[in-house]
């Protein structure tokens, strides 16, 4: 493979998964990816305090290998529901910084014409079918386009995200339960970043690992770092090829962490700073891919700051073009929000 440095090229059957399967320019798309996530959030974080933005956010910020190993091997045709937390999987899936920017800003040019917010996020067109604000409202939506794509026979694969704080919700078992028995092309990742709102997983749950709950329902359960962009994106590819080949569900539960609080309400007293401050320093997913890629020869430290440098002007441009754009005006409030009369 080009790029490979002379010191690995010839063990490249010993290298991860991802190192086997894409290429060099593919992989050093994930890393650009990955750091237009993080400073799209940041970028947001900042504009929130400036008062630029208004309401709330849920940050994915030290999350971004979960969403990238996932939404990598899949296709433009497939689709995913997200959640509140949701900024990464709409990145990961195609989406646009600049209209994502835009709808924080409530602007016409926006996603959802101004009107979702950071919550609410679609791009049907790219196979995002939206974040949910309620808690595990995304899964029995994405059971229902997976049991759509069996029956029309589109090859449709179907991503369903949902956090730790989901899997004690009835909607979670009576979906995975539904999928299981109909044998559909669906996926239910678990993003386990260790707390629902200010609940730990231990104290809310009664199994160890939530990926033990596959079981129950005849399925595949699989346990990844999430922080670990090859190990998300191999258990991925994995779970679409066997739900591909009509052999049904998956359940993956990619361990991960989130850096900033639930919500910019968070006061973040139920975690101590040393935890935080581990999780940043050791495990951060972005420095862990950075670092393998140096290692088996994929990039040097040119290309990934030529990368951040890139990244720093699209999210520049993308905060300009939300200024830049129009309001909603007020005699269009009912716009978008029921269908037209035929």
């Amino acid at each position: 493979m080009a790029g490979l440095s002379k010191a690995v090229a010839g063990s490249r059957a010993n290298l991860p998964f991802v190192y086997r399967q894409y290429s060099a320019e593919q992989l050093k798309q994930v890393l650009y990816k990955m750091y237009l996530i993080r400073r799209f959030e940041e970028g947001a974080e900042e504009c929130y305090t400036r008062g630029l933005i208004h309401g709330t956010m849920h940050l994915s910020i030290g999350q971004e290998a979960s969403a990238m190993g996932i939404c990598m091997p899949l296709g433009e045709d497939d689709q995913i529901t997200s959640t509140h937390r949701g900024h990464g999987h709409c990145i990961a899936k195609g989406a646009e910084v600049k209209r994502m920017f835009a709808e924080f800003f409530g602007k016409t040019t926006g996603y959802c014409k101004g009107r979702g917010g950071s919550m609410h996020i679609a791009d049907v067109g790219k196979g995002n079918l939206g974040a949910n604000g309620i808690v595990g409202g995304g899964i029995p939506i994405a059971v229902g386009a997976a049991l759509s794509s069996k029956m029309m026979k589109t090859g449709k694969v179907v991503v369903s995200f949902f956090g730790d704080g989901a899997n004690n919700e009835g909607a979670f078992h009576e979906a995975l339960n539904m999928a299981a028995i109909w044998k559909l092309p669906v996926i239910f990742v678990c993003e386990n970043n260790g707390y629902g709102m200010s609940t730990s997983t231990a104290r809310s749950t009664a199994v160890k690992n939530i990926a033990e709950r596959a079981a129950a329902y005849s399925m595949p359960g699989v346990i990844v770092n999430g922080n670990i962009f090859s190990e998300v994106a191999e258990a991925s590819y994995k779970a679409i090829e066997r739900a591909r080949a009509g052999e049904g569900p998956t359940l993956i539960e990619s361990k991960t962490y989130r850096h900033r609080g639930h919500s910019k309400s968070d006061r973040n007293r139920y975690r101590t700073k040393e935890e935080i401050e581990d999780w940043m320093s050791n495990r951060d997913p972005i420095t862990l891919f950075e670092n393998e890629l140096r290692e088996f020869g994929f990039i040097d430290d040119k290309g990934i700051e030529a990368i951040r440098d890139a990244v720093a002007r699209e999210i520049a441009d993308g905060i300009e073009f939300a200024k830049a754009s129009p309001s909603p005006d007020i005699s269009e409030t009912g716009n978008y929000v029921y269908t037209e009369q035929a």
